[in-house]
């Protein structure tokens, strides 16, 4: 239980009594368990959004929904997209992998979360009562199974010393395998017949900002895995509204 304890303690802010896993890659190892953290947090805010949207406007309870979202998250792979974002305006690797070091936040970090909350808030306001609730429950897992998969690519491209480095270096590839192919039959059989090409997408989305990012910053960073979460959400997000709307789901 001590990897599934350390996955709580580090996706959520929900207080987890016990012992959490310690010692070099013990992050990578909990890993395992992000997608199906993944997914309660899906059904979590799935539930919320059908308890607000009896009491408020579709894009009210949209906001409250993602705020709830980001709370219970902790705000930590918001954060990780902020410092990336800020750190892109650096002269070279080192430059860039200073500024994303220091605790204030920038101009284009501040830009992009405004950015990223009005995308997602419009996007699942958007969406029909009777869809948001499946595609929240493809969105979460899919942004916390993003990691696996950057991790496993990126492994021998870490930035030494840094939590991205102790996250590759516990991933496994059967965990990669095992959980892309579970994620994938939910996002099949939630959103036939449209959730195959919204995984699919979403995943690129995850996989072409972080080719960028390891470029721009000499490797794969915690930051990195960070920002993929959120990249990897709004990607789902904004595919599956794009769908809605072309009338294909």
């Amino acid at each position: 239980m001590a990897p599934l304890i350390l996955a709580l303690r580090f996706l959520t802010i929900v207080p987890v009594p016990g012992r959490e896993a310690e010692g070099p890659g013990a992050l990578g190892r909990a890993a395992v368990w992000f997608p199906l953290i993944g997914l309660a947090l899906g059904g979590a805010l799935a539930l919320a959004d059908a308890g607000l949207g009896r009491l408020f406007p579709s894009l009210v309870s949209a906001a409250l929904v993602l705020a709830l979202w980001k709370t219970l998250t902790g705000g930590i792979h918001l954060d990780g997209l902020a410092d990336c974002l800020d750190g892109l305006a650096g002269r070279d690797h080192e430059h860039r992998r200073a500024i994303m070091k220091h605790s204030g936040i920038g101009a284009f970090g501040a830009i992009g979360l405004i950015l990223a909350f009005l995308l997602g808030w419009t996007a699942l306001g958007g969406m029909p009562g009777g869809m948001r609730w499946r595609v929240l429950l493809v969105a979460l897992p899919l942004g916390r199974t993003a990691p696996l998969l950057v991790g496993r690519v990126f492994r021998a491209r870490t930035v030494p010393g840094g939590l991205g480095a102790q996250f590759a270096a516990g991933v496994s590839s059967p965990a990669v395998a095992g959980w892309g192919t579970a994620m994938l039959v939910v996002a099949a059989v939630l959103l036939w017949p449209g959730g195959v090409l919204i995984w699919l997408l979403a995943l690129a989305a995850v996989m072409g900002w972080s080719v960028f990012l390891v470029r721009q910053f000499g490797g794969l960073g915690g930051d990195v895995l960070g920002s993929g979460v959120e990249v990897g959400e709004l990607a789902c997000l904004l595919t599956a509204s794009a769908l809605i709307h072309l009338g294909l789901l």
